[in-house]
């Protein structure tokens, strides 16, 4: 029987496109608030026996998390057979420990929710930093696609000589996996509690001669980004592209960043934004075939 997939909060493309891929039928639910803005929710479509795929960017999780989570009970009581969130991004990774007495470990709280309503987390380049692996706080399977070839695939097709950065350490495990067949460094970064970021620059030889690729998982503040455009304007580099995997711009960072001199901005739709260039379909579908096979009956 083939899986059905629901699209949540919203339609998107990636949604349809995985959906055409996989051959799914489409999930339909309606969703409305009641006068004292709690929720009504409907799952429309028959899901008894079946797989279940919600493509749910945790993106702002906080506006519709708990509904989520109302889905997946309904589908759960309406006799679906095992339900997998497929995340593109995913959210609340960012607090991996306890600085300070009395801060909320939300990773691990998250981590927590999301493994007691769902039977399989597929997620792309999740934000790991202190946790090596998501198994460290996730109590169900889960499968971590890497958005490196196709990265690395576009700048082929699309850059000539390109020199890669990555702006920090963290960002070392994707530039060297997309940019093995080019040249490239990673820079050292230090940020403050104000939030200031101060990076350190090695002496690159090709600034001037080749063309400068920004590389980075997630694009939110736009601070690192700034900093590396004006140290490139200064050395006199052509104006650089930026890249990332994840577009979770704060308000007009996308704007600020190209009139701070980037020739232009591409993204992976993990998700959406008008910068996104690079579609992950192809990385998601096997993942999720892989999913529904190892499925426990």
């Amino acid at each position: 029987m083939t899986p059905v997939i629901f699209d949540f909060p919203q339609p998107s493309s990636l949604g349809n496109n995985i959906e055409k891929a996989l051959g799914a039928g489409k999930g339909k639910i309606t969703i409305r608030p009641f006068p004292d803005e709690e929720t009504y929710l409907r799952v429309e479509t028959k899901v008894k026996g079946r797989n279940v795929i919600i493509n749910a960017t945790l993106f702002h999780p906080n506006e519709w998390f708990l509904n989520l989570l109302f889905l997946a009970d309904t589908l759960r009581a309406q006799g679906a057979r095992q339900i997998i969130l497929l995340a593109p991004y995913l959210a609340y990774m960012r607090q991996d420990k306890v600085f300070r007495p009395g801060e909320a470990l939300t990773s691990a709280t998250f981590a927590k929710l999301l493994s007691s309503h769902f039977d399989y987390l597929i997620t792309v380049d999740p934000h790991l930093h202190r946790y090596h692996y998501l198994d460290e706080i996730y109590s169900i399977p889960t499968y971590v696609v890497k958005a490196a070839p196709l990265i690395s695939q576009w700048i082929h097709t699309h850059i000539q000589d390109p020199f890669i950065i990555g702006p920090d350490e963290e960002s070392g495990q994707w530039i060297k996996e997309i940019a093995k067949d080019f040249s490239y460094c990673v820079l050292s970064k230090k940020r403050f509690e104000d939030g200031h970021v101060e990076i350190t620059w090695p002496k690159i030889e090709e600034i001037k001669t080749k063309n400068i690729v920004l590389v980075d998982d997630i694009i939110s503040s736009g601070v690192t980004m700034y900093q590396s455009l004006k140290y490139l304007q200064e050395m006199g580099a052509h104006p650089p592209l930026c890249i990332a995997i994840h577009p979770i711009f704060s308000t007009h960072v996308y704007e600020k960043l190209l009139d701070s001199g980037a020739t232009k901005i591409v993204t992976c739709n993990s998700v959406y934004h008008p910068s996104n260039g690079i579609d992950l379909t192809p990385l998601l579908v096997p993942a999720l075939k892989h999913a529904l096979k190892n499925l426990p009956l």
